[in-house]
């Protein structure tokens, strides 16, 4: 499919804008799903303060850090985890509806309060971005994008999270050599990362895969995706040295 990205040049755009957009609660929660807000989630947030020096947030001190952007259903973030107990994740998500469906698969009901929780795993429950600004230079190993809001119209450009100006702070926070995977199914966001990732100096920007790569999980949107016929690509960036 061509995707005409004359008005998503990214020297036209806007800056990101230093406010969340799109709705952090759907519904009104259920019953279950408020013990977990309540009960489960303080348990394995990840504090400002901790922000500072992550390493020391979790139960022992992993051998690396790895960060997840809008998590979405979690799945990902649970395969993830399970096939790298030794790593450190971040699972960052604001929405409510996203936070209960991976919380819901950590801790049985009726023991939202008292079962064990992955003791490698901490959730960040605001803006990405706040986060990467409060992490320490070059802390992480590894960080996700899979299947992000498109916000497929133009003048919605500076909500995107692939966004120029997001790159300084995204590199900031990634080791030299440290992988960014994304993967989108979207064809403007497709066009969009595309545009934006050629004419950067922050990291090795090469051709999309067309099939998932081995190790990336995949995700009930990967699979909406393919069942509606839509062909996702798959990203590796990888770091620049400063």
């Amino acid at each position: 499919m061509t995707v005409d990205t004359s008005d998503l040049t990214p020297g036209k755009v806007k800056p990101p804008a230093r406010r969340l957009y799109g709705r952090q609660r759907g519904h009104p929660l259920r019953p279950r799903q408020q013990r977990l807000m309540d009960e489960t989630l303080p348990r394995l947030r990840l504090s400002e303060h901790a922000a500072s020096d992550p390493l020391s947030a979790f139960a022992h001190r992993p051998e690396q850090l790895w960060l997840e952007v809008g998590f979405g259903g979690g799945e990902h973030v649970l395969a993830q985890i399970e096939a790298h107990p030794e790593v450190g994740y971040i699972a960052s998500e604001v929405f409510e509806n996203g936070l209960c469906s991976l919380l819901s698969r950590l801790v049985p009901e009726d023991e939202e309060a008292t079962a064990p929780v992955p003791p490698l795993l901490r959730i960040w429950d605001e803006d990405a971005r706040l986060l990467l600004e409060k992490l320490p230079e070059a802390s992480l190993d590894r960080m996700f994008l899979m299947f992000p809001d498109p916000w497929p119209k133009a003048r919605h450009a500076k909500r995107r999270f692939v966004h120029p100006g997001n790159l300084p702070l995204v590199a900031r926070a990634l080791k030299p050599g440290a992988q960014w995977r994304v993967a989108s199914d979207d064809p403007t966001y497709q066009a969009w990362v595309t545009e934006v990732m050629t004419d950067q100096p922050f990291f090795v920007a090469g051709e999309p895969s067309m099939e998932r790569p081995e190790g990336w999980p995949g995700t009930r949107y990967e699979a909406k995706a393919l069942k509606a016929g839509r062909q996702p690509f798959y990203w590796t960036f990888i770091r620049k040295p400063n």
